[in-house]
């Protein structure tokens, strides 16, 4: 039987990365931000049309070095609909997360962001999700009339621009992850997008065990790119343009096949510019006839790896000492009903077709 996984990674051809890591060996310069390294910083702050970059081996402790290098310290407001990374960030660089409610296209709730502000309160976090974006607006005008900072998790959101900027350009830090499932990757890896130049330095400390020259500014960590990682982002994003081309054709397939399949929701359609970098459906069990864990069921009794995204909540976390889910009921339905079905750039349209007959059935 043939297996269809809800994600596979999108590589480049083994001459073209052995090529691009080539000059490595001459260089043995295999880390702390090499030339590989700042040719990739230089063409990703292109591409995502922003004014500073940072890269970082991995997503999350770029979020984390971006907390740390805003000096932020007491509450942060977010959202429990994302991955683990967003909350143990929050909680790793010594803040305290609470959590707002979600709205229906799976961002945070702008309308009821301020009711959670007090005098604890430094930042707000928001998350896009599944390359839906938040209100950048509203965000930005509360956090202005309460002096707050403005961090986007844009894990999900490479390429999505909206109003003609990339996504990036938005807030005062945003974090994109280049995870290898994600719609441009370096294998593991992530950035730092942000405005104010003078963070270039602190941003540096932080990823850099707080090194500064001969003396010791901060208690940082280790989260440089290294050179390998970035050979396989130059090489990525050569192909990004066919990349998100082939997504747009498995997306659009998916939304040929399930809209207005009753007790299917699809994901709401905003105006951005896509990156097709999941295709989410919500599952009504009443209206649909069977519910989102039976569904996975019987696509996986037929070779099909969906996955429930997310599921479960990070305000479920047990070292909460207290289940915090039930403040944020719609994250809550959300997390029980989701399923995110395969989705990447060389997925066969037949086998989107396949998958399409099934949930019908």
């Amino acid at each position: 039987m043939k297996m269809i996984n809800v994600t596979k990674s999108s590589m480049p051809s083994y001459e073209e990365y052995c090529a691009e890591i080539k000059s490595i060996w001459d260089t043995v310069h295999l880390t702390n931000m090499g030339p590989i390294h700042n040719t990739l910083k230089d063409r990703v702050r292109e591409y995502l049309g922003v004014q500073n970059i940072e890269l970082f081996v991995n997503g999350h402790l770029a979020l984390y070095c971006a907390i740390k290098a805003l000096g932020l310290t007491g509450e942060i407001i977010t959202t429990p609909f994302t991955f683990a990374s967003t909350t143990n960030a929050i909680v790793q660089a010594g803040c305290t997360p609470v959590y707002c409610d979600v709205k229906e296209d799976y961002t945070i709730d702008e309308n009821k962001i301020e009711s959670l502000i007090t005098d604890k309160t430094t930042a707000i976090l928001g998350v896009h999700v599944y390359g839906n974006i938040c209100n950048v607006e509203a965000i930005q005008k509360i956090a202005d009339k309460h002096n707050l900072k403005v961090i986007y998790d844009a894990a999900h959101a490479f390429g999505v621009e909206y109003q003609g900027r990339g996504i990036g350009a938005y807030g005062d830090v945003s974090m994109f992850s280049f995870h290898a499932t994600k719609v441009f990757h370096t294998i593991e890896g992530g950035c730092l997008t942000f405005k104010d130049g003078t963070l270039v330095q602190k941003i540096a400390l932080e990823r850099n065990f707080g090194v500064n020259g001969e003396s010791l500014d901060c208690f940082g960590t280790n989260a440089k790119m290294n050179e390998f990682q970035a050979a396989m982002g130059i090489c990525n994003l050569r192909h990004i343009d066919e990349e998100l081309a082939k997504r747009k054709a498995v997306f659009e397939r998916y939304t040929k096949h399930l809209q207005g399949v009753n007790g299917l929701k699809l994901l709401p359609k905003q105006d951005i510019k896509q990156n097709y970098a999941y295709y989410p459906v919500l599952v009504d069990e009443k209206a649909f006839g069977i519910n989102r864990d039976g569904l996975c069921e019987k696509l996986k009794e037929k070779g099909v790896f969906a996955r429930k995204y997310f599921y479960p909540l990070v305000s479920g976390n047990k070292a909460f000492g207290t289940d915090l889910t039930k403040a944020t009921p719609k994250a809550k339905y959300y997390s029980e009903n989701v399923v995110c079905l395969p989705l990447y750039a060389n997925l066969d349209l037949a086998d989107v077709d396949m998958i399409c007959e099934i949930i019908k059935g």
